[in-house]
């Protein structure tokens, strides 16, 4: 018993295939073609020439700012520039600020620790609602989902300053006014619109097969939430919580507006808006002051800083 072959069918099949193969060959070797030409442009020597020119723009402000912060009493008019001419550095100012003396019987150091105090919880409680927030948006399906999504969107363009005297009202008439509590709630409101925007699109492009894997495996929402999208959104939760906690260790009108002045719950931006005093007789001591509060910014961004990269180019790489 002999087989016979259709001398046709295997050939088209073959040709077929192999014409598939060449299609996906050639846009593959497109798409490296074009990705390989983009690194060339930002790898080239101008471009790298381009972004030290950048880096060195930025950094003359904080060097100013830090040569500033040496600078005698007797010569706060002259620029900062002119220590390389007239003028010889000095600690006094640092002395000062630090010691308290000759501006206020209290120093920084109680001030910054206001300073932690409303800025740690003021990062992280909107960060945690925002995350759980964009969660229920993306992953829980429930009716006026995409409307209610559109309005806290929507808040992103609302001024604070027209919420602070009703929120103050309130504050005060629920007996929080000029307490910690009052400013983490106030900051937290005002950081919720953008945080939830930003982490639903992140929480959004998880896989979905992950999430239908683990409802089939008997996981709740809970469950989810804890092993599945916090573990993959943390470049995300990186990179807001350093856009907040920059915002909140620098604002001054949320906390001055809600701590009622008081200096136990004052932050460090209230004391250095009063430290320059009565007629700028102490505006020398400014600089100081001013160098000793980007400290603590300053080590955050770094420390985090290969999170806040990753969290930024989140999905730009997708296609």
């Amino acid at each position: 018993m002999s087989t016979q072959i259709n001398p046709d069918a295997s050939p088209s099949l073959d040709t077929s295939a192999i014409l598939t193969g060449k299609a996906r060959g050639r846009h593959n070797a497109s798409a490296g073609g074009q990705a390989d030409r983009v690194k060339r442009r930002l790898t080239s020597r101008w471009a790298t020439v381009a972004a030290i020119m950048i880096a060195f723009l930025w950094t003359i402000p904080t060097f100013g700012l830090f040569v500033a912060s040496f600078r005698p009493q007797e010569n706060k008019r002259q620029g900062w520039w002119t220590i390389f001419l007239d003028w010889f550095p000095t600690m006094e100012n640092y002395g000062k600020v630090l010691g308290g003396t000759s501006i206020s019987n209290d120093n920084l150091a109680s001030y910054f620790i206001n300073s932690f105090v409303i800025t740690i919880p003021g990062t992280i409680f909107p960060l945690l609602l925002a995350l759980m927030a964009a969660y229920a948006f993306a992953w829980i399906p429930f009716r006026g989902r995409g409307i209610l999504f559109v309005l806290v969107f929507a808040l992103q363009i609302v001024p604070l300053q027209m919420a602070l005297i009703p929120l103050l009202q309130f504050f005060n008439g629920v007996d929080i006014g000029g307490t910690y509590l009052a400013v983490w709630i106030a900051h937290t409101i005002f950081g919720l619109p953008l945080a939830i925007f930003l982490l639903h699109n992140f929480v959004s492009e998880i896989p979905g097969e992950l999430v239908e894997a683990a409802r089939v495996d008997g996981a709740s929402q809970t469950q989810i939430f804890f092993r599945i999208i916090i573990p993959l959104s943390l470049p995300a939760i990186a990179s807001i919580a350093i856009f907040q906690f920059l915002w909140v260790w620098n604002d001054l009108l949320v906390a001055l507006v809600f701590s009622g002045g008081s200096a136990d719950v004052a932050p460090l931006t209230a004391k250095l808006a009063n430290m320059a005093g009565n007629f700028g007789r102490n505006e020398h001591l400014l600089p100081a002051g001013a160098f000793i509060s980007i400290i603590v910014p300053l080590i955050v961004f770094f420390a985090l800083q290969r999170y806040f990269v990753r969290g930024l180019l989140a999905g730009s790489t997708k296609g």
